[in-house]
């Protein structure tokens, strides 16, 4: 039962005290003038008295009930300012009187409201942040299509206000293509791509989605679309698209785009019935180019070589980049036709000419020279992979004349190429499975006729060929890096047949051994050499590494270093085919050479041919005079060493003493000749 309120309760003791006294004073009259009814005097004081009593109890309680009347006024205007704070938002302090009528239930309540009011406050404001720290547009969107709301990130987007968005139809903020394709039916969490237009009439391309608000939250019925900014991705796909098509350092098609362009040329040229033509370009020595100058030297030829390509040809020439330093052009026009070799070979000529010019590069000046290979559609080809290949064939086959030419492509080059390419094969698969040979060239001192070393060969024995030359197949490792495989075989092989020969207390002298440039080339090449020594107890010392002259003057300054290491381990060294290529006698001294050998071109006409013999006694001259030992290469006459007898050649070697031989053939010569046996005695008598 709810307690009474305070002025009831305040009126009814009233009435109760003032009844109480009104009846205490009748009663004191009553008594008064039964007491003394005939004193006048008596019963008029007592009737005053009465009177007093009643009046002070009535004042008292007027009084009373003016101070709380005043109180409760206050209570009142405190709930009632209160609950102005509430209506303006201000939800902090407490409301708390201590009165337990309903004033005091009031106040109670309405501090529960203030708390709820607040946590709501804060949920909200919580919210606000969160939505204004999104990088996603977010637009609420009502039932009929406009915008009640949207976060700062909405206003950034369109370059507006956020304010200015609301009421405004969310269909009308795409571009008038993409708005066709707008729905608020299509919901779900699968993102779409679009256009938005902004304020200033830009289109910028977002990913947006569209989610409906579900039943029973007061906006039921209504949507929110996010949005989000994809321009800077939608950039970076059309950069890596064209990345895709294009080479980023020459800036024209990569091999993907023009082999799909070619493939359209020819399309047209067989829906016209023309032909055009195909010139497959490439950097003379540009591997050298690279090591000497350094790879941005090698860029800016890459660079160069396509601006020049492009300056001269006419603006609608497809020209692409296949790989490295190989580039493809398509030739297009009236003037191939009929008998169009004298056209292209000019057109070739002023290409080859304009690369050719000095390139300025950091005070130095690159002599850059190119090769070209030319086939033509449909004579040669007739689609792209064999329109390539011809042009690739007629291309190599420029490059083996010297660089700096070009070469039509012939239908003999592709058998040549396809040879090649089989052959090439083979030789990898007959050095995995270990069939290749090591044969043993003795050399022979002049004067004693004893064996006072040999070079060691490799031979190739291919079943169904037979025999192939070294001459025909280490071109082909060298292509490749196996040659640098069975360099280091050849030298493993030749150690390890050393170590059994030092077993059967057999001394064969130094066996020379050939390298090629890239062997040169390896990363710590000396230590590669010293391990193999080691691991098979061979002195370096019985090892003579053979370098032909060419080799030599090839990037003399990282050679020569190279050369002073495998020198200072103790072995030695020789230059190959002497005379054939280009060296200074001053750049030679500074090279730790021990041995000249003397190209067999020189010697083999030696005895008959005045020039020639004038060659050859002097470079035994030269090589006397640099302290070193000279080695005659390919002697198979007696006339021919009875010639070098003469001129004072150290040693010899060639088909006079025999056909190369195995390891145990060798080791049997050495035997006979540590037995005393005269070997080739007889061919010095």
């Amino acid at each position: 039962m709810r307690p009474l309120s305070l002025v009831p309760k305040f009126l009814l003791t009233t009435v109760a005290i003032w009844t109480i006294a009104m009846t205490a004073a009748g009663l004191g009259l009553y008594l008064a003038l039964r007491v003394a009814p005939d004193d006048t005097t008596s019963t008029h004081w007592a009737v005053l008295c009465g009177l007093v009593l009643a009046l002070l109890v009535t004042a008292g309680l007027f009084a009373s009930l003016i101070v709380l009347a005043r109180r409760q006024v206050a209570d009142i205007r405190a709930l009632s300012r209160c609950a102005e704070r509430l209506a303006s938002g201000d939800y902090d302090g407490a409301m708390a009187l201590a009165r337990f009528d309903e004033l005091g239930d009031l106040a109670r309540r309405l501090d529960m409201l203030r708390e709820r009011l607040r946590t709501t406050t804060i949920s909200r404001d919580y919210l606000d942040k969160v939505l204004a720290s999104m990088g996603e547009a977010l637009m609420l969107v009502n039932p009929e299509g406009r915008i009640t709301r949207a976060n700062p990130a909405a206003g950034q987007l369109l370059q507006c206000d956020e304010h200015e968005l609301v009421g405004r139809p969310v269909a009308e903020l795409f571009a008038a293509g993409p708005r066709e394709e707008f729905s608020l039916a299509d919901t779900g969490p699968r993102a779409r791509e679009s256009a938005l237009v902004a304020s200033s009439g830009q289109e910028i391309p977002v990913s947006y989605t569209v989610a409906a608000i579900e039943e029973g939250d007061p906006v039921a019925g209504s949507f929110v679309v996010t949005a989000r900014n994809i321009a800077e991705r939608k950039i970076a796909e059309q950069r890596i698209r064209y990345l895709a098509r294009i080479d980023a350092l020459t800036k024209v098609p990569n091999r993907m785009q023009f082999q799909h362009l070619l493939q359209r040329a020819i399309a047209r040229a067989g829906r016209q019935g023309r032909q055009f033509a195909l010139l497959y370009l490439d950097i003379d020595r540009f591997k050298d180019i690279n090591d000497i100058y350094g790879h941005s030297a090698g860029d800016l030829c890459l660079e160069s070589l396509t601006e020049r390509v492009g300056h001269l040809l006419p603006e609608s020439t497809v020209m692409g980049r296949f790989a490295g330093d190989e580039f493809g052009v398509i030739l297009e026009g009236d003037w191939i036709a009929g008998d169009a070799t004298a056209g292209l070979a000019d057109t070739a000529r002023a290409i080859l000419r304009d690369i050719a010019r000095p390139l300025a590069f950091h005070g130095h000046q690159i002599h850059m020279t190119a090769s070209a290979g030319i086939a033509t559609y449909p004579q040669d080809a007739r689609n792209v992979i064999d329109l390539v290949r011809s042009a690739d064939s007629a291309l190599y086959h420029a490059k083996r004349s010297g660089g700096d030419s070009f070469e039509f492509f012939d239908p003999e080059m592709n058998a040549l190429a396809t040879e090649r390419l089989m052959l090439k094969s083979k030789l990898r698969r007959a050095y995995e499975r270990n069939e290749l040979l090591l044969h043993y060239q003795p050399k022979v001192d002049v004067v004693t006729g004893r064996v006072a070393g040999a070079e060691a060969l490799v031979r190739w024995d291919l079943s169904e060929r037979g025999l192939v030359l070294p001459s025909e197949f280490i071109p082909l490792a060298e292509e490749s890096n196996l040659i640098l495989d069975i360099g280091e075989w050849v030298l493993d092989r030749v150690c390890r047949d050393f170590q059994s020969w030092q077993a059967q207390k057999l001394f064969p002298g130094r066996i020379a051994v050939n390298l090629s440039l890239k062997q040169l080339r390896q990363p710590n090449f000396s230590q590669r050499v010293h391990g193999i020594c080691r691991r098979h107890g061979v002195p370096p010392a019985s090892l003579e590494l053979e370098i032909t002259e060419s080799t030599l003057m090839e990037n003399a300054e990282r050679t020569l270093k190279v050369l002073d290491e495998l020198y200072d381990m103790g072995l030695s060294l020789a230059i190959d085919d002497f005379g054939t290529g280009y060296s200074s006698l001053s750049a030679l001294q500074k090279f730790p050479i021990n041995t000249l050998k003397i190209d067999r071109s020189f010697v083999s006409d030696a005895a008959e041919d005045a020039d020639d013999a004038t060659i050859v006694g002097t470079i035994i001259q030269m090589g006397h005079g640099l302290k070193l030992d000279v080695v005659a290469e390919g002697v198979e006459s007696a006339g021919q060493l009875a010639f070098l007898r003469s001129a004072g050649c150290d040693y010899v070697q060639g088909l006079l003493f025999g056909e190369p031989m195995d390891a145990t053939e060798f080791m049997r010569l050495l035997r006979s000749q540590q037995q005393g046996q005269p070997v080739f005695g007889r061919l010095l008598a």
